[in-house]
Formats: C-alpha cells, sequence, structure tokens
C-alpha cells in the first residue's frame, strides 16, 4: 500500500470524525436553545413576566457574579 493512500484513508477518518464531532455539538446547541426558548415562552404565557424583565435579572446576575470573582 503506497503511502499516498494511507494519508487519503487517514484525512477521510479524520474528516468524518470531526464532522461527527461538528454535528453533535450543533445538535446540542440547537437543543438547548430551544428549551430555554421553551421556558422563557412558559414563564412569559404563564406568570406575565416579559422577556426583558428576565434578561435584566440575567444581567445583574453577572454582574454580583463578576464582582464576588474581582
Amino acid at each position: 500500500m503506497s503511502l499516498e493512500l494511507i494519508t487519503i484513508a487517514a484525512g477521510l477518518v479524520i474528516t468524518w470524525l470531526l464532522f461527527t464531532a461538528i454535528i453533535k455539538i450543533l445538535k446540542t446547541s440547537i437543543t438547548t436553545a430551544l428549551t430555554i426558548a421553551a421556558i422563557l415562552l412558559l414563564i412569559q404565557i404563564i406568570f406575565g413576566v416579559r422577556y426583558q424583565e428576565v434578561w435584566q435579572e440575567f444581567e445583574e446576575l453577572i454582574k454580583k457574579f463578576l464582582v464576588t470573582i474581582v
């Protein structure tokens, strides 16, 4: 077997592994984003909390977290 064939085979295997890893990451990210969107929608429908209010609370939590780190 020539070195070129081994190199091409190894390249194809590595490419396939990277492709499947990227697909898994994208699938997980999309699932997480849709779950967060569904939770926010339920909060808005059930409790009447607006998206802006949730975002403001999130920003305050981040600021408090960053202050405690520094």
